[in-house]
């Protein structure tokens, strides 16, 4: 289970309350309920916390990959010469 750094834990936040979180597990819980009364939490996939509203969670995960960074809509960034013309 990778640990998330206490530095890195100190500025986080819970996208929805605002409140601070804890890692439990392979988790970042909030320290307060939703509007709904529950517990919200995120994931932590290769050491990278997740932190999206629930709400969006379903609709990140079903988005064509075209919609994700690094698609044929991104920019490209660098120094390319112009093709030269003959």
């Amino acid at each position: 289970m990778p640990k998330i750094s206490p530095d890195l834990l100190s500025v986080l936040r819970c996208p929805v309350t605002g409140s601070t979180l804890v890692q439990e597990g392979e988790e970042l819980v909030s320290t307060a309920v939703g509007q709904s009364g529950e517990t919200l939490r995120y994931a932590i996939e290769d050491g990278i916390p997740l932190l999206l509203p629930p709400e969006l969670v379903s609709a990140a995960n079903s988005a064509p990959s075209d919609q994700h960074d690094g698609g044929p809509g991104a920019a490209v960034t660098g120094n390319a010469a112009p093709a030269a013309s003959e």
